[in-house]
Parts: structure tokens; sequence; C-alpha cells
């Protein structure tokens, strides 16, 4: 969860346009064809696929079509990874790793437009838009502190504002601190989700002002007598929200923040999202975790096809990040719910070895839609736009646990600085690959669709934001191991 979530299908190059000014023997590309093939890549993705320093999950092999999670004018850019963030991350982890001011200069500009989207209430939504007139219905800072009736809603559903949190920060950090409007920003936010936090340590999902703390009780999760088993489509971007990893990412990225700054504060803020989960554990028989929680610490609808259950996906990620913060601050009770709750969900796997994204609360029958969202027990008819069958990761959980219980903390964790990237014939080979792919003006093309365009759009090669990122840190990690050699 720390690091930017690239979907695995965006990460597959389709197709490799062999160029016959590479060369790929034995001992693979020289480190100049690395550079002059990284440059050209980041000029093109800059020049072509940027706007105003803002990125897109993919745009179509002809540039005509841009989108993100939904459709996307060429005014705006999207923050939700793989976009922006996700996209300045990968140029400052290439520069990182190979020192070049081409790669800095480039996240510096990504880290101006994200600026430029950083709304009153401290964060982001889902994207950013640089058209003037269109910017008078957002909240903006730089447009001035007056909101007036404009969209002011910071968002961390899907690690939107925490990523560009967590891209600021490491930026502010390369640059010294001495960038002025890169610190003030990132510090900022910072200092919104602190203010953002519930009583009980909990985050909403979206919020735009600051939660009054005497309306939100401290309590411990407990089931409900009864819920709704019609969707009572009401807003719930105000509930205690586990859905899509908001709150595992927020303690993440409060942590990152008490490294980079030093601020007490933040270290207070991660262990007190921690004290969340640990109140957010349900009881026997089920003591698992629900996607969202009401005030009374109840599980709750969100979506009409998200309904109160107690979760097989994003528990497994609260275990994680529980057994993060006992690494990061040697508290035994970060690790108390982990045992019993790794016991329920083993005794609550499929037949198939994977884990329902919903337990029913009380029979712990496993929960499905159907197409047209009805509720049900079987699971022939479900819609494909929502994972509702989880993949277990209870095994590296349970050892992941033993080795926190078996060694000290000492003997587990290390403060040296990572070492050097080191050349190996992978290495090599995916590097060859890498170049090799990279078409005549700079551009990874792949075989795929733009999404939100209908289905008869006729696109059918694209260039995705998730393939560049991965591709620029090959290209980096070469270069930067061939300069160790």
């Amino acid at each position: 969860m720390t690091s930017l979530r690239f979907a695995a299908s965006h990460l597959i190059i389709a197709l490799f346009v062999l160029l016959p000014s590479i060369t790929c023997g034995a001992d693979g590309p020289t480190r100049q064809e690395a550079v002059d093939a990284m440059h050209r890549a980041v000029r093109f993705f800059r020049n072509k696929c940027s706007t105003s320093g803002g990125y897109v999950y993919r745009v179509s092999d002809d540039l005509t079509k841009r989108e993100g999670e939904d459709r996307v004018d060429e005014t705006m850019a999207w923050v939700e990874p793989p976009g922006t963030p996700a996209v300045g991350t990968a140029y400052l982890d290439a520069y990182r790793l190979t020192g070049d001011p081409m790669l800095l200069d480039a996240a510096k500009e990504t880290a101006d437009a994200l600026v430029r989207g950083q709304l009153v209430s401290g964060g982001w939504m889902g994207f950013i838009e640089f058209d003037p007139e269109k910017r008078k219905q957002y909240a903006y800072r730089v447009e001035g502190e007056m909101v007036d009736g404009r969209k002011n809603w910071t968002t961390y559903d899907d690690d939107k504002s925490q990523s560009a949190i967590r891209f600021l920060m490491q930026l502010d950090k390369t640059l010294e601190f001495e960038n002025e409007t890169i610190h003030e920003a990132a510090r900022y936010a910072l200092n919104a989700t602190v203010e953002a936090q519930y009583p009980n340590g909990a985050w909403p999902q979206q919020f735009k002002e600051f939660p009054q703390a005497e309306e939100f009780p401290v309590l411990q999760a407990s089931f409900p007598d009864e819920w709704p088993r019609q969707f009572p489509d009401v807003r719930y971007t105000s509930h205690y929200t586990l859905n899509d990893d908001t709150i595992s990412d927020l303690i993440t990225t409060m942590l990152d923040a008490w490294d980079i700054y030093g601020d007490e504060r933040f270290l207070v803020s991660a262990k007190h999202g921690g004290d969340f989960l640990l109140l957010a554990q349900l009881p026997e028989p089920q003591p698992g975790w629900a996607q969202q929680y009401d005030r009374e610490m109840h599980p709750v609808w969100a979506r009409k096809f998200e309904p109160p259950a107690v979760t097989g996906g994003e528990s497994q990620g609260a275990m994680r990040t529980l057994m993060m913060l006992y690494r990061r601050t040697s508290d035994d009770k970060y690790l108390e719910p982990i045992p019993r709750a790794i016991a329920y969900y083993r005794s609550s796997l499929l037949p198939d070895g994977r884990l329902a994204r919903f337990y029913e609360l009380g029979s712990n029958r496993p929960l499905y839609f159907t197409k047209n969202y009805q509720l049900t027990y079987d699971d022939s008819d479900m819609p494909t736009h929502y994972g509702f069958k989880s993949s277990s990761h209870l095994d590296e959980l349970e050892k992941d646990y033993d080795q926190l219980r078996r060694h000290s903390l000492a003997n587990l964790e290390s403060n040296e600085e990572p070492a050097m990237p080191r050349m190996s014939g992978k290495l090599r080979r995916h590097t060859a690959e890498v170049l090799s792919s990279l078409d005549e003006r700079g551009a990874w093309v792949q075989d795929g669709r733009m999404r939100n365009f209908g289905e008869d759009n006729d696109t059918r090669r694209v260039i995705e934001s998730a393939t560049f990122a991965k591709n620029l840190r090959v290209l980096a990690t070469y270069i930067a191991a061939m300069g160790a050699e």
C-alpha cells in the first residue's frame, strides 16, 4: 500500500517494435543508448501526453483521446494513480537514480500542476481543471481563499490526495526544502489531514469542512440489530472509510511525513489511525473489518454494490497496516487483533481458496450482487466492474506476524540506505526490451482500448501512464547500475 498502485494490466507491453539503432548484444544496450532513449521518452511524454504538467491514465496512440477513470478533456489532468502524482513520482525516482536534471525538471513541472489543483480544504479532487473559465467552479488555493460555494471536496478515496501529498513531500525533501511553493503546499495538505481526522482516529472518504469532535463519539465497532437489505442511496463520504485501503494509505502517508519533517504530530496522527483499526475490528464470531462504518461504529452501505458486511478485501490491508505500525512503534497492541482475524478469515475461505469481498453480518454467508444490483448469495450473475472476490494473502500475513513475534525489531529493521542497483542478466534483457519497444516518437504504445469512449470507438493502440512510469524506472535503474560497474 505504501507505493503507488498500478493495475497489472497497465504494466504489460503487448507488442515490441524493434528499432535498428538499438544494440542488444550479450552485454545489453550501452549506457548512452539507455540515456538517449530515456530522454526521448521523457520529452515525448511531457510534450505530447501532458496537460500543464499533469497526466491521465492513458492516451490514444493518435493523441486525440484522453481518459482517467472517466473521459478527460484536453484541459484536464487526473490525480488518482496512475495519473499525475504517479508519473511525478516516477520522474523523481528516476532522478534519484541517475541525477539527470531533465528528470528533476519534469518532476517539478508535475508538482507545479498539483499545486495548481490543490483545494482550499487542503487536498485534491479526482482531477484538476486548467481551463481558466472552468477553474472558477473549484476552490483552488492558488485562485484565492474565497470558496463561495465552489467545489472544495478533498478526496482520500483511491489514494488520490495521499499520493499527491507523498510525491510533494518526497520532492520537497529532494529539493532540501528550499522550494517554498512545494514545501508550503505539502505542509498545508498535511495539516489539513491532521485536522480532518475524526476523534476515533478514522478519516472520511471526502470532506470539505473539518469535523466537530462532539458530533463523533469514540466507540468500539459492533453489529447493528438490523440493517437495510435495499440500498438506501444516502451520501456515504463522511463515513469512517477503509474501502480501497483509504485509511491504510493515510497512515502510511503520515508516517512518511514524520520521517521527512520530524514533526511528532504526524506520528501521533498515524498511531491514532492505527487506534481506529483496533476499534474497528468487529467482535466474535466475525472478528474482521467492514469497508465503512457510521458514527455508531456499525457497518453501513456505501455504493449500491457495497453493503454492510465483513470484508475479505480491505481487512487484509488493515492487518498489514497494523503490523507496519508495530514495526514503527514497537507497541504490542497493534499485533493483538491479528491472530483471531487470521483464524476467522481462514475459516471463511471460499472453495477456490479466495475470500469473498463481503460476508453477511451474523450468518457469515458470502454476499454478491446480480448484474441489476440485487443482493444475493449466488455468484453466477455478478457485475464485472467490481471484484466481489479477493485473493487470500493469509499465509503471507501469518508468516509476517510470526516473524514479528519470533524476532526482535532490531534484527528485522535496517536503517541503512538502499544499495545502488546492481547489473544482472535479467536487467540487461529487460532494458533491451524496453528500448526496443520505444517507437520513433519516443512513445511506448501497446494494444488497448479507451474505456470511456463507448463500445464503438476505433482505438486499438494506447499509451499508458503506468507503462511509461514502469519503463522509465527500468531505464533509470539500468543507467544507475551501469554507472556502478
